[in-house]
């Protein structure tokens, strides 16, 4: 029975408020909090398994038919009742053949064998198959020689999913792979989340399009791009918001108009405390508004808040900090509010191919890739050298404590695919 096509309501303005006392916030508390407080906001849709693909089930979904159907050969060559023990061994050939979608009409005669092709149904008098290389065909007999067992080079009814078992499960991205797998079971319709609806929004006097003219003191808006690139990526849906100037009144309308449009904001620049910080202004204001001091390099301030129902996620403006805090904090938590669940980034332990020296307190992610099995890293850390993202094939993580790292020694590497990009 399918789930109803009903929305949950929304979070709470308080979800994102942090323990009394606390400051600054280490890494893995920050994603315990986010972990904690969201939960899935999309409501429940049935899709064509041909559409299904990156979509989200909503519910497990239990296989209608077994795969294989029925006991089958996995080879060509010949079927026949019972294994052989060593030696050589001559059997008369039946008449007919078994081939996939024809199958033969009728049972074998015990001690004959029969022609059969990969994929054919097991005829009655067959449970055992030897392959055509190992065969000789001559006047209506094959020779072989043993030893072979029973069951030898054929496949079981049901023996990858039975009729009744789950097939997959409630929270999992569909993969082209999966398509496969629930139309062999014979699923025609999945259930699956709507689409999680993650507007992105870019705040600042000093941000131009690219194309036009960059007067003094201006920058061409790169975050924008990158974010709802990232999100598209993530398999998430993208609303452009586009840009807004340091007015309160036009952000506080362009805010509106993104909580109709979209699940969840993703706006850049603004969020710490300064005098032209609006989204952390305006959030404070609507008495939704908490800044997570997090212990992390790049990207420390992350203001969290709630605008008309939607949750508010400011990063910070700088495009390396963004896309950081984007991967490690947004992406999980956009995750769990598709309704996928909690995804932890797949890291990996691999050889330095750096040294670097670094000081206890707060996590760090470097700009990295592998060469020939090592982890190199970007030759600079700054936070405004935005070609190192691109160079980058994911992050190093190193963490909250003090550390030396020389060439070779271990370090955490997470590739960007671990991140559904």
């Amino acid at each position: 029975m399918s789930k109803p096509d009903i929305t949950p309501p929304p979070l709470r303005n308080d979800c994102f408020a942090l323990p009394a006392g606390v400051s600054w916030t280490p890494v893995d508390e920050a994603l315990a909090l986010l972990r904690d407080r969201l939960r899935p906001v999309t409501g429940v849709e049935t899709t064509p398994l041909t559409q299904a693909a990156g979509r989200v089930l909503a519910e497990d979904v239990i296989a209608q038919r077994s795969n294989p159907p029925q006991p089958n050969t996995a080879v060509d060559g010949y079927g026949f009742a019972g294994g052989r023990p060593e030696g050589a061994h001559v059997l008369p050939l039946a008449q007919g053949r078994a081939a996939a979608g024809l199958p033969f009409d009728g049972a074998v005669p015990a001690g004959q064998a029969l022609r059969v092709l990969t994929g054919a149904a097991l005829p009655d008098g067959v449970d055992t198959v030897i392959l055509e290389e190992d065969v000789t065909v001559q006047d209506g007999h094959i020779a072989f020689r043993g030893p072979l067992k029973q069951g030898a080079n054929t496949r079981r009814a049901g023996e990858d999913v039975a009729q009744g078992d789950q097939a997959l499960a409630e929270g999992r991205r569909l993969t082209p792979a999966d398509l496969a797998l629930l139309s062999a079971v014979g699923i025609a319709d999945v259930p699956v989340r709507a689409p999680l609806r993650v507007a992105v929004l870019s705040t600042g006097d000093e941000l131009v399009e690219p194309g036009e003219t960059a007067g003094a003191g201006q920058i061409y808006d790169a975050n924008r791009p990158m974010l709802l690139s990232l999100i598209d990526r993530m398999g998430f849906q993208s609303v452009d918001m586009g840009r807004v100037a340091d007015d309160r009144a036009a952000l506080h309308a362009r805010l509106d108009a993104a909580a109709d449009q979209a699940d969840v904001i993703l706006t850049s620049g603004g969020a710490s405390a300064g005098d032209e910080d609006h989204v952390s202004a305006l959030l404070r204001e609507a008495g939704a508004m908490q800044q997570w001091r997090i212990a992390l390099k790049p990207g420390r301030p992350l203001a969290l808040g709630m605008w008309n129902g939607s949750p508010v996620f400011g990063l910070p403006g700088n495009p390396v900090a963004a896309m950081v805090c984007t991967l490690i904090f947004a992406r999980p938590a956009l995750g769990l509010m598709a309704g996928e669940g909690w995804q932890e980034p797949q890291g990996f332990d691999l050889p330095a191919a750096f040294e670097k020296r670094k000081k206890p307190g707060r996590r760090e992610y470097l700009r990295a890739r592998v060469r020939d099995g090592r982890a190199e890293v970007f030759r600079s850390e700054g936070s405004g050298r935005i070609s190192g993202l691109s160079w980058a094939e994911g992050l190093v993580e190193i963490g909250d404590g003090e550390r030396h790292i020389k060439p070779g020694d271990p370090v955490r590497f997470i590739p960007y695919g671990s991140f559904g990009l």
